[in-house]
């Protein structure tokens, strides 16, 4: 090539690199920004809000005509984290669908998913799950959905159930009414066969209308309800979803849901509290009379408190469960949005270093020719040992993006594996202990293993148990701070609990009191510096749980940590026909 082109093409090679390096680093569009223009910067606008004025407690009018319920709560909540301004509109259920449909109102703040309604919605993470039931007259037969063919089947209009029947043809004959307080009003009164309508609601105005002769008769469907915005009005639903996100950390829509939602869930069971208060009348009574029962009556109220305090901690649980599903969906739906911009990057980021690569001897040679010149704003002589690097650590951060999105989709899958499998824990260890020989022999001289002889066979699933051992074992490679420190591991039968014990026991630098209780929540993690995620330990303990078994950390700050992992031995027979727990000695 003549010298003169040369030296022309050389600027616009190196703007290309320029341009080209800006195209990989830009966000994607719908991840964190507006996806077009025409959805417009909101924070200069009153956002409206639609809802149902008669769909108590979730929202509805109150005695002063004003906006009230849980769903109006979470959205006054949510405006406040999030700086917006809205503004409320309660009506009619169909005409406030019809509204959202035509862009009249920007979003409904309670609509049940479904995936007919995805194609014309977009919806935010759920922040209730509603069970959908049908009720019947207490006289009538009970049936479930298939049951309904050839019935009268009272919906509100535009409702999910109006939606299913519609869509499914369950050949009933669907009656529309503008309310489940209509709908039940016109059962009760004997009028058509069933209704299909939201469970709490129901009961709700059951008990508010006094209608005592209508109760729920199946639960067939239990659907996510959330935030539904017009298709592609992402800026919006972003909104949304984060707000609730914050809320959600900060354990306000966990209070909100309590107060408005949780006294009716829970009267939905046994009525403890109006029976221990008949019981303590009862036993005043009988305190009258027999002077002599005040030792049984002591017992009794011990035993009484003692139920008391495992129904608290039941009811904690079940909370917590709770808050961890919705964190499941949340992460799900985090780690779906991140593989797409880091799939572009993993793409683009070698091309372009391969580019760069080929590229460099020309740029080289123009600034031997003719000295040092400007590329992508520096001087060359700067940039051509910064652009390799560069290149190397947006590489090298996707590829973590990568990792951090696959623990987030271990940590978010749900538990419906296999855990059918008949499993000798010592099989399990051998081969985990061998999958990370490796990372042991890098970390310690001392790497120690006890095998208890005759173990029971477990039931379960080999691959999940054999994912936590190894995540155990890593820990404590990864807790060691010198090659003379230790790992011990042994396993043995524990006949009094009929469990199965992995103890591994590493001599490393040990944890302090206040992080031991917070190993296994999400997110969590002493090594963030190092590349933790925090989510090795929480999938580990899903995993446990999913086994029904134990997993307990013993640790002090210089002295190691010791964790148990325990397994409960099933008492089915296995194919030979002997029993999977031995008998006792």
């Amino acid at each position: 090539m003549p010298p003169h082109k040369t030296t022309q093409a050389i600027p616009r090679l190196a703007r290309l690199i320029a341009m080209a390096i800006c195209f990989a680093l830009a966000p994607v569009p719908g991840w964190g920004q507006e996806s077009s223009s025409a959805e417009g910067d909101r924070s200069d606008r009153t956002i409206v809000v639609g809802g149902d004025h008669y769909h108590p407690p979730y929202e509805f009018l109150d005695e002063d005509g004003q906006p009230a319920g849980y769903n109006v709560e979470l959205t006054r909540a949510i405006a406040e984290v999030m700086g917006i301004d809205v503004r409320i509109e309660l009506g009619r259920w169909g005409d406030m669908r019809e509204r959202l449909e035509s862009g009249e109102i920007d979003a409904l703040q309670g609509m049940s998913y479904s995936e007919a309604r995805a194609e014309q919605f977009d919806f935010a993470p759920p922040h209730a799950i509603v069970h959908q039931s049908i009720f019947a007259r207490r006289s009538d037969p009970v049936v479930d959905v298939e049951g309904l063919r050839g019935k009268e089947v009272i919906v509100q209009r535009g409702d999910i159930m109006h939606d299913y029947l519609i869509e499914h043809d369950v050949e009933a004959r669907v009656i529309t009414v503008d309310t489940h307080a209509d709908a039940l009003r016109a059962l009760a009164s004997g009028q058509h066969d069933y209704a299909m309508v939201a469970n709490l609601p129901a009961l709700y105005l059951s008990r508010e209308l006094g209608l005592t002769n209508i109760v729920p008769i199946a639960k067939p469907f239990s659907l996510r309800y959330g935030y539904a915005v017009q298709k592609g009005d992402s800026n919006l639903l972003a909104q949304f979803s984060e707000g609730l996100a914050i809320l959600k950390n900060t354990g306000r829509h966990q209070a909100i849901y309590d107060k408005w939602l949780g006294p009716l869930e829970s009267s939905d069971g046994i009525p403890w509290k109006k029976i221990g208060q008949v019981g303590a009348a009862v036993s005043g009574v009988l305190l009258l009379i027999l002077g002599g029962i005040v030792v049984w009556n002591r017992m009794l109220k011990r035993q009484v408190a003692s139920r008391t305090e495992e129904l608290r901690l039941h009811q904690q649980q079940l909370i917590q469960a709770d808050k961890m599903t919705s964190l499941g969906i949340l992460v799900s739906g985090v780690a779906h949005e991140i593989n797409n911009p880091s799939s572009l990057l993993l793409l683009n980021l070698p091309v372009l270093r391969d580019a760069y690569a080929d590229a460099q001897p020309i740029l080289e040679e123009h600034y031997r020719v003719h000295g040092d010149f400007t590329l992508g704003g520096l001087a060359y002589s700067r940039m051509r040992d910064e652009i390799p690097l560069m290149l190397d650590e947006m590489l090298d951060g996707t590829q973590r993006i990568k990792r951090i999105v696959g623990d987030l989709k271990d940590f978010a899958r749900q538990g419906n594996t296999d855990l059918g499998e008949t499993l000798d824990l010592n099989d399990v260890v051998i081969t985990a202990v061998r999958l990370v020989d490796n990372s042991i022999r890098k970390a310690t001289c001392r790497f120690e293993t006890h095998y208890g002889a005759n173990l029971p066979p477990l039931k379960g699933n080999a691959q999940r148990i054999e994912q936590v051992v190894i995540n155990l074992v890593l820990n404590a490679c990864q807790a060691l701070e010198s090659m003379d420190q230790g790992i011990i591991l042994t396993t043995r039968y524990d006949h009094a609990r009929g469990r199965v014990i992995l103890e591994i026991r590493d001599q490393g630098k040990g944890i302090d009191p206040e992080s031991i209780n917070l190993l296994t929540d999400p997110f969590f993690t002493t090594r963030r510096e190092c590349g933790g995620t925090g989510l090795g330990l929480s999938v580990s303990a899903g995993i446990v749980r999913e086994h029904h078994g134990s997993l307990e950390f013993d640790s002090r700050p210089g002295e190691g940590t010791t964790v148990t992992l325990a397994l409960p031995v099933s008492a089915e027979p296995t194919p030979d026909g002997r029993s999977l727990r031995p008998a006792s000695s």
